[in-house]
């Protein structure tokens, strides 16, 4: 057996490996052969003197010409003269057959190849300062919207999105679903966020903020854990800290994601925060409707803002300086912004206001005098001894306990819980609940909370609040939600012939269906998966705000309260909105505006949900309506 190489292995093994390259040595090796056809055709015409008959010797240009002519056109050898000539021509032509065609065919197929390449959205995209969002999730829709609304008056924003989908469903489907886009550009790019290659595509290195969302629901910690990882140990990241914001689903994955991102990642703790949300607005109806307009871009948001000359001054008496814009807090130089500080904390040189305004232009001193002040009006509060409350929770999700827990944080000793879920009772983390409640007596019932029987017997007119939560564990979300609606269904009707009064709390999975929760009479609605994605393009716009989000949704920090009117004015006066601020700013709060239970237009006021109105408007409280306070 022979062992040697011979030069005819060297160059088929030279001319494959050439070819493994792809199609462009293809097209080169296909060129060269075609290249050479043409000049040796050239030379044997020009040196041996064939030409086509009567017609004087070519030169090789000339020759040259011709033969390429024929090569790519067999019909142009149909009026040769002189069979020297047809037959060298006719050579070229057989040449240019089976060479030029597969020449011309391997261009084609290269050209369609970077086509679908381009079609795939792998090319590299060279945006500055945009907004990145890792993976895909129907959240995506409405923090693109979001991001859309802040960017109106910005110059050429951009966002970019990288999932592991189709780069063509992804742009059809924020199409559909989001509305115009005004000056943003969405570009959209098939790739894994886990894989450095393809963060470069979207240039993470040159983004302003990166959100990060979860594809995999049954690990959704873990992938985010690893995301953030590969945006921040990558060996040729940039020098700069990153603006990175995601979702942990479990708290007790905040630790090893903290350590993953440091100082370069805000985490928003989804149970905690719907939890809490729900929490609250269980107790008061119209706060979902206060964090919605807070949290979206189209009505007023959170700022921050410096005022100089305002140095020197007390924060109480800071908070009529401003016509339209609510102060609810301020942020010492290279410190954690404080929500609610000491009215008598004067303000230092470095010191950024809290605000919340319609924009961050529109946080202006007032240069005339404040709106006058009906001191007759105010009243120094009406406190009474709370008494303890009953709570329902229909239904149960992974969310349950951290609602169970928010919620004794503000009930009063002594209240009672009450757990109805189809879900065994094991499953409900029974036993870390009992241990971990204060002030609530707990109980747990297994039963279908859509068969109107059990309601009937659960009901019994002895509940102060009743939360449904969806389903979301084992069913889609439209039929999570459809259950859940039956279920509400159901309490109205008992509400009703029992004659009694319970506040309603619920979970929605898609804002489609909150028209049709609003007519089973409910008193609030959370869409968490919408809540989330309000929330993250917030951070992602304004990284100091994941502090002062954190602080209004913790009842240590200070909550959002809807108070009772005539516990701060005189109900059946008007007076000027500068009146309700000064008698709150009397009992250590600040108010930030107002639920009137029965608004002149409803749907104008955000159903009776009036936020940082002006200080000069004029309103007229009723026994039943609401003072919106920050409070502790």
């Amino acid at each position: 057996m022979r062992h040697g190489i011979s030069l005819g292995d060297r160059i088929r093994y030279a001319i494959d490996s050439t070819f493994d390259r792809g199609s462009g040595a293809l097209v080169l090796w296909l060129f060269a052969l075609s290249l050479v056809i043409v000049l040796l055709a050239a030379s044997a015409a020009s040196l041996l003197g064939i030409a086509p008959a009567g017609e004087p010797a070519m030169s090789f240009a000339e020759a040259a010409w011709a033969s390429l002519m024929r090569a790519l056109d067999s019909g142009t050898m149909g009026g040769d003269q002189g069979w020297a000539f047809r037959i060298l021509m006719l050579l070229v032509t057989l040449g240019g057959i089976f060479v030029i065609s597969a020449l011309i065919g391997a261009l084609s197929s290269g050209i369609d190849a970077r086509l679908a390449d381009m079609r795939k959205g792998r090319s590299r995209i060279v945006e500055q300062g945009h907004t990145v969002i890792l993976g895909w999730s129907p959240q995506v829709f409405t923090i693109i919207e979001e991001l859309v609304e802040a960017n109106r008056n910005q110059r050429r924003p951009a966002i970019a999105v990288l999932a592991d989908a189709d780069k063509v469903a992804m742009e059809d489907a924020i199409r559909a679903k989001v509305g115009p886009l005004r000056n943003t550009r969405v570009i959209c790019r098939t790739g894994d966020p886990l894989d450095p290659a393809d963060l470069e595509i979207v240039g993470v290195d040159r983004s302003r903020a990166i959100i990060v969302l979860s594809e995999d629901p049954s690990a959704p910690d873990a992938e985010t854990i690893k995301t953030i990882l590969a945006i921040t140990r990558r060996p040729d990241r940039r020098s700069e800290p990153y603006h990175i914001v995601a979702e942990i689903r479990n708290a007790k994955n905040v630790a090893a994601a903290r350590i993953a991102g440091r100082d370069e990642v805000e985490l928003l703790v989804v149970g905690d925060l719907i939890a809490s949300v729900v929490a609250q607005t269980c107790r008061q109806a119209g706060l979902s409707t206060v964090y919605s307009e807070l949290l979206d871009f189209e009505g007023d948001e959170i700022y921050f803002a410096t005022v100089p000359e305002l140095v020197g001054q007390r924060f109480g008496d800071c908070l009529l300086e401003f016509e339209d814009a609510a102060l609810i807090g301020l942020q010492p130089e290279g410190q954690r912004a404080q929500l609610r500080p000491d009215m008598d904390r004067r303000l230092e040189p470095g010191d950024r206001l809290v605000a919340i305004a319609a924009d961050d232009d529109r946080i202006l001193r007032r240069k005339d005098a404040p709106p006058p002040i009906d001191p007759s009006a105010i009243r120094s509060g009406l406190s009474a001894e709370p008494l303890p409350e009953t709570t329902l929770i229909l239904g149960w999700n992974w969310r349950g306990a951290a609602i169970a827990r928010e919620l004794d944080h503000y009930v009063p000793a002594g209240s009672e819980l009450v757990v109805v879920a189809a879900k065994p009772i094991e499953q409900i983390e029974r036993s870390a609940i009992e241990a971990e409640l204060r002030m609530q007596q707990v109980s747990f019932h297994r039963a279908d909370v859509t068969d109107r029987d059990v309601l009937d017997e659960v009901m019994q007119g002895r509940f102060d609040h009743v939360i449904v939560l969806s389903d979301r564990d084992g069913l889609p979300a439209g039929v999570a939600d459809a259950r859940t609606l039956m279920t509400l269904i159901h309490l109205r009707d008992i509400a009703q012939i029992q004659g009694v009064a319970f506040s309603t709390v619920t979970e929605i999975n898609d804002l489609r269906n909150q028209r049709l929760a609003e007519i089973t009479g409910v008193d609030d609605f959370i869409v968490s998966d919408h809540l989330l994605s309000l929330v993250l393009a917030q951070v992602a716009e304004n990284k100091g705000l994941a502090a002062v989000l954190g602080d209004l949704f913790d009842p240590e920090s200070g909550d959002i309260r809807l108070e009772p009117a005539a516990s701060y004015v005189e109900p059946g006066r008007e007076l000027s909105f500068a009146t309700v601020v000064e008698a709150a700013r009397q009992q250590g709060q600040i108010a930030i505006g107002y639920r009137l239970l029965e608004p002149a237009d409803a749907t104008a006021l955000g159903h009776g949900v009036v936020i940082n109105p002006a200080k000069s408007s004029r309103v007229c409280f009723g026994d039943e309506d609401r003072v919106i306070v920050l409070g502790a």
